[in-house]
């Protein structure tokens, strides 16, 4: 699976993980602390929902949390890895609706939980422009800067899913 850990002019994020709108929270898996050195962020009870998209050992959450898994590639999604963002997304907005604290998570906390966070705020009526400049603007400027996510948020995940399985 590729993942962008290896790009090194993306930089690590400052925090561990940043609250978009109230209750939908995108972080990662590593961050760079007040000492500047990276730092594992490890999720315990913080969130009632966590959802991963890169899962690695040892880095929670604890027993008790929802914890949904479902590893797509930082790069080009199949129609069954596009159906499963979509689903994400809509069990995020559900927990949200509950009033529950979501996470979603990937390696730095920048494309592959941004575009599960972008279309969970598309599912609530944000536009995806909209959704993209918040996310930049809360998480990261480095936050959805595979480009072809976002061309994937721009055309809508339904269109870019059925777009995807008619080449498969």
């Amino acid at each position: 699976m590729r993942t962008r850990r290896k790009q090194p002019d993306v930089p690590a994020p400052d925090t561990p993980w940043s609250e978009i709108v109230p209750g939908l929270w995108m972080g990662g898996h590593e961050f760079r602390g007040t000492s500047g050195q990276l730092e594992f962020a490890v999720v315990r009870d913080e969130f009632d929902l966590v959802q991963t998209l890169l899962r690695l050992p040892g880095h929670g959450p604890d027993p008790g949390a929802e914890h949904h898994v479902w590893p797509i590639p930082d790069g080009p999604l199949d129609g069954t890895q596009l159906a499963g963002v979509i689903r994400l997304a809509r069990a995020a907005s559900d927990a949200m609706d509950e009033g529950r604290k979501v996470l979603v998570r990937c390696y730095s906390g920048y494309n592959r939980s941004g575009l599960v966070v972008a279309q969970t705020l598309v599912q609530r009526g944000g536009s995806a422009d909209e959704a993209i400049r918040l996310i930049r603007t809360r998480r990261s400027p480095w936050a959805l800067h595979n480009e072809l996510f976002v061309d994937y948020l721009r055309t809508g995940l339904s269109t870019a899913r059925l777009l995807e399985e008619l080449t498969e």
